[in-house]
Order: structure tokens, then C-alpha cells, then sequence
């Protein structure tokens, strides 16, 4: 037997080398990690507010969903074009519209104590008529509107239908045909989910 051969007693454990670190190692790493921590947060910031701004959509769609179960009732009938209006009225618009306010209405009194609206500025004095708001559209105006705001061709008749439903007799919205009002609830449905919404 070799009186040289090594015994289990002479052998040591190896070192280990230093754990690599997962911490970028140069600065440019570290902009781009804070770029995309920025990018992130923008994002879902947009996205929250997004959802927010859709609030009313969701809201009725759900309302919605609702007068489509009870579509038989003629109550049911009658506030599609109320939920329509309603839509319309909220969709967000970049600012509010100056217009939808008397002349003169909230301002401040001038220097001589004479408030704005008692100043010699009329409607009636410009020369051309004042913008209106979704609620006070009819007719072609209120067709127009819904089909602006569409990003499919709405029926060419679909406002005429929606104020035969506000405005009917009971018999007439009775008289219905059952696939004609299921129409009028896909077509509701279609607007409320895809009209656009200016940016």
C-alpha cells in the first residue's frame, strides 16, 4: 500500500466565487430601468383614466342590458331614447362648452358694480346662432349627431324610430313587431359600446 496517497481528512472545500449581482452595472442600465419604470406609470395612468372617462358608458350599457330583459314592457320602450340622450349628454368633450351658459352668466360684477349679464351683449345681437348641446337635438339634427359619433352606418331612420318610442301611443309601440325591437335594442347597444369620443 502507497504511504503517500491522500488521506479523506487532507481535502478542503473549494471557496466559492463572490454571487454575481443583479444590479445593473453601468449607468445606462439604470436610465433605461428608470425610463421604463416612467413609460409604465404613464401607461397606467392612461389606462385609469380611460376607464374612468368610460364610466357612463359602462353604466349604461348596463342599463341597457336591463330594458333589453324587459323588453315586452313599454316603459322599457320608451327610455331608449332617454338612455340614448342621456349618453350623448355625457360624453367627455376636451372643455365645456362656453356656449351652454347664458350671456354673462357666473361672471363677476365690473369695477361700477353692473354685472356682466345686464351689460348691452345679446344672443340675439350676434350674427350667427349659438351651438347647440346633444340634448336639444331633433329630427335630422339628432341623426346627424348619432351618426357622427358611429363608426358603422346607423339605420337612415333611427331617430325617427327613437322619437316614435319616446312619443308613440300605446297601441303603435304595442303593435311592434318583436325582431324590429330587438333591432332597435342592437343598434342602442352598438352605439353606446363603439361611439367615438373626441380626445
Amino acid at each position: 500500500m502507497n504511504p503517500n496517497v491522500p488521506s479523506i481528512e487532507q481535502l478542503k472545500e473549494l471557496g466559492l466565487p463572490a454571487p454575481v449581482s443583479y444590479a445593473p452595472q453601468t449607468w445606462g442600465w439604470w436610465v433605461l430601468l428608470g425610463l421604463l419604470i416612467v413609460l409604465a406609470i404613464v401607461v397606467g395612468v392612461r389606462r385609469y383614466l380611460h376607464w374612468r372617462r368610460d364610466q357612463y358608458r359602462r353604466e349604461a350599457l348596463v342599463r341597457l342590458a336591463q330594458l333589453r330583459e324587459r323588453s315586452d314592457d313599454l316603459n322599457a320602450l320608451r327610455e331608449l331614447p332617454e338612455l340614448l340622450k342621456r349618453v350623448a349628454i355625457s360624453i367627455p368633450t376636451r372643455s365645456r362648452h362656453w356656449y351652454a351658459f347664458p350671456v354673462g352668466a357666473g361672471l363677476p360684477a365690473n369695477a361700477s358694480g353692473q354685472s356682466a349679464s345686464t351689460l348691452n351683449v345679446t344672443a340675439s345681437s350676434r350674427a350667427s346662432p349659438l351651438p347647440r348641446g346633444p340634448a336639444a337635438l331633433g329630427k335630422e339634427d339628432w341623426q346627424r349627431y348619432l351618426q357622427r359619433h358611429s363608426k358603422k352606418t346607423l339605420p337612415a331612420d333611427f331617430s325617427e324610430q327613437l322619437a316614435q318610442l319616446a312619443y308613440a301611443p300605446e297601441d303603435t309601440l304595442r303593435a311592434l313587431p318583436g325582431d324590429q325591437r330587438q333591432a332597435l335594442f342592437d343598434t342602442c347597444q352598438y352605439w353606446v359600446e363603439h361611439h367615438h369620443v373626441a380626445a
